[in-house]
């Protein structure tokens, strides 16, 4: 099914929240924001304006669905007390990777939502980087990251979709692997560029209660070695 033939919500959305309406919806709560203040995420939906492939219209179902993904991304990232979080059905709601077990709000709350994602692999490993870490890791290396919507497959309850996530490797990338080794690569100024899947369920306030996502973990971390600028120290992991 095309996106074209999946029915869009009704033209009038004075009737649906706010966090599928705008994607930076959540940024105007009063919260426990981690870092003491809600994010600013200007530049990266500047990014976003300037180099996304899917034009939606607003209000139609691509929007709304984008809408929502980015603000659960704000909330699993800054807000530090899932009672805040209000893209998510909190007594019912998971997410899983690539067919993985499904994790609570809580897990995504301790780990960081990169090591939520991210599978031990040979250029990096959750166990040894923490939520604040993680962040700065590929933060640092890829200062925006923006995200989109590609596709829209299925609308409510169950939401399938296609997204992508991209942004330019503007500093060199500093992380641990699986093995422990402190890995090195050199910024090659290029893009990154991923695309995935997703499957949520939503309930009738359009909160999330099941999300699952697809994709190749690998492909990013590929296409940051991929000219073959990478170095191993074997240290110990901070």
């Amino acid at each position: 099914m095309s996106t074209a033939e999946v029915q869009d919500p009704p033209a009038e959305s004075s009737g649906l929240p706010d966090y599928v309406l705008d994607a930076n919806a959540v940024t105007k709560d009063d919260a426990k924001w981690r870092h003491g203040r809600a994010p600013d995420y200007s530049n990266t939906r500047k990014v976003w304006a300037e180099t996304k492939k899917a034009n939606h219209q607003a209000g139609s179902l691509p929007d709304l669905v984008e809408n929502l993904v980015k603000n659960w991304e704000i909330e699993a990232s800054y807000k530090t007390d899932l009672k805040d979080w209000r893209t998510v059905d909190t007594s019912n709601y998971s997410f899983a990777v690539n067919g993985g077990p499904p994790q609570t709000g809580e897990h995504m709350l301790k780990v960081g939502t990169y090591n939520a994602i991210i599978e031990p692999n040979e250029f990096y490993c959750p166990a040894h980087s923490s939520f604040d870490a993680s962040h700065k890791t590929f933060k640092r290396m890829m200062p925006t990251f923006a995200w989109e919507v590609l596709e829209v497959y299925s609308g409510p309850p169950q939401v399938s979709f296609r997204w992508r996530h991209w942004g330019t490797m503007k500093e060199d990338y500093v992380g641990f692997n699986d093995k422990g080794e402190k890995v090195s690569i050199k910024a090659h100024g290029g893009p990154i560029d991923i695309e995935g899947v997703g499957v949520a369920v939503v309930n009738d306030k359009l909160q999330l209660t099941k999300v699952e996502v697809f994709f190749d973990p690998m492909s990013m971390f590929r296409q940051m070695a991929s000219e073959g600028n990478v170095t191993k120290e074997n240290v110990a992991a901070e």
